[in-house]
């Protein structure tokens, strides 16, 4: 049934903290960037500048081998290092350091482009590729691949909008102030795939960007803006597809799979920048909010400013925080370094309060209850998962497909003892990554 996908929580939102703060530029541009070579599934890329060049704004600086999408620099100024600086992932990164000129030169390469209706369904597709346009809602999956590999398979274009985790409203502000960008961006989507039709799901906690994209369509019938139930965690590849076509993704499939290809709404904003206005994916809006940040707000900042940077931006810590997130409270990823930068996929800063953190349990003890299994939307059991987990049972982790998770924390939201779930299910997950390679 459509709008109905299974398991799923209402998380308090908080997003009236930066809901209404409309997208402003830096107050001042970073002294440096630090831009990461990997901000995509795939290798990383290979940097092709050097200690001492000189870069201009959408100039490329790291080139892929295999999958992976192109990565440009985001300041003009003089290269000061090529080396491994810390990552939001938690282990050194190969980054370009540029030292800012605050000239943000333009690359002559970057300018619009005239006749876009004559371009072909490859051309845009190879724009896309040159731009360096990756999913910009976490996943990072180059976008030029996921399009080539749908062409002939899907026959519904979805996108994104839901931005269903907790605080986060990057996609909410785009949508509201720059609308035309995600329309026009949709529809090269659909060139390229040739397809005649696409929608934009939303979740319902979101009317006025419903309303304002519905009011830039008219009375165009080529795309329909659906709004959904809110419910996290709707902006799942595979929930957003059931909520709007009643398709299931069956374990281990693609949305390809099923006739659908999915686009975040920042990825589709970004693809019509670089396919109209010739501009490659060199900076995004984020928001920076939380109880421990004086001015919560959503940004437009280049590719590689330090999170210390972004966090000034909003006025500064308010008090001691008890944790920095990178991402939502759901899914995203605690940080301990301020050094670490924003990239491709960055869609926020949460910066919680002592009053804000979860209670924990020192010593969480499994009751039964099967909440967990109740509320996951990937159909799977995390009660046993965990149980062999924490014994190391790893080819019984498997069978239960746990490579199936995805991480969003459902369980651990609604478990009444606060086990720390999602952890457990990573350190599985490797291990039998791990295990998988030596053989």
């Amino acid at each position: 049934m459509k709008q109905l996908f299974y398991g799923g929580v209402h998380p308090a939102e908080h997003k009236e903290l930066s809901e209404h703060k409309p997208i402003r530029p830096l107050n001042k541009a970073p002294a440096e960037v630090v831009i990461p070579m990997s901000m995509h599934i795939g290798a990383p890329c290979k940097p092709v500048v050097a200690k001492g060049d000189t870069v201009m704004v959408g100039q490329v600086i790291g080139e892929t081998a295999g999958l992976g999408a192109p990565i440009h620099a985001s300041v003009s100024g003089t290269v000061k290092a090529v080396e491994p600086r810390p990552g939001t992932g938690g282990t050194p990164t190969m980054s370009v350091v540029i030292e800012n000129d605050f000239q943000n030169t333009l690359h002559p390469d970057c300018k619009p482009r005239e006749n876009v209706d004559a371009l072909t369904p490859q051309e845009i597709i190879d724009i896309i590729r040159d731009a360096g346009c990756t999913g910009m809602g976490g996943a990072g999956f180059p976008t030029h691949v996921k399009i080539s590999s749908a062409v002939g398979k899907a026959d519904t274009i979805i996108i994104n909008g839901a931005e269903c985790e907790p605080y986060i409203t990057a996609d909410h502000r785009l949508m509201l102030e720059h609308g035309e960008k995600i329309i026009g961006g949709v529809r090269f989507i659909m060139k390229a795939l040739q397809l005649d039709h696409a929608y934009i799901g939303i979740e319902n906690n979101k009317m006025d960007a419903v309303a304002h994209l519905r009011e830039l369509l008219g009375d165009a019938k080529d795309v329909t803006v659906k709004d959904l139930r809110t419910r996290y965690p709707q902006g799942a590849e595979k929930q957003l597809i059931q909520a709007i076509t009643g398709r299931e993704v069956p374990p281990g499939k693609l949305p390809a799979d099923v006739g659908c290809c999915v686009f975040n709404a920042a990825t589709t904003a970004a693809i019509y920048d670089a396919v109209a206005n010739g501009l490659p994916l060199f900076q995004r809006v984020i928001t920076i909010t939380g109880g421990a940040v004086n001015d919560p707000v959503n940004l437009i900042a280049p590719l590689g400013t330090p999170f210390s940077h972004l966090i000034e931006e909003a006025g500064g810590f308010k008090g001691t925080p008890a944790r920095v997130i990178a991402g939502g409270p759901m899914m995203g990823f605690a940080q301990y370094d301020m050094s670490v930068t924003m990239g491709k996929a960055s869609n926020c800063i949460l910066v919680l309060s002592k009053d804000e953190m979860p209670k924990t349990d020192p010593n969480p003890t499994c009751i039964r209850c099967a909440r967990c299994v109740n509320v996951c939307p990937m159909h799977l059991t995390p009660v046993f998962m965990n149980m062999y987990g924490k014994q190391r049972r790893w080819s019984e982790v498997e069978e239960l497909r746990i490579m199936d998770c995805m991480e969003c924390g459902c369980c651990q939201f609604i478990c009444p003892a606060r086990i720390p779930l999602v952890q457990q299910f990573r350190t599985a997950k490797f291990a039998i990554r791990q295990a998988a390679a030596k053989k």
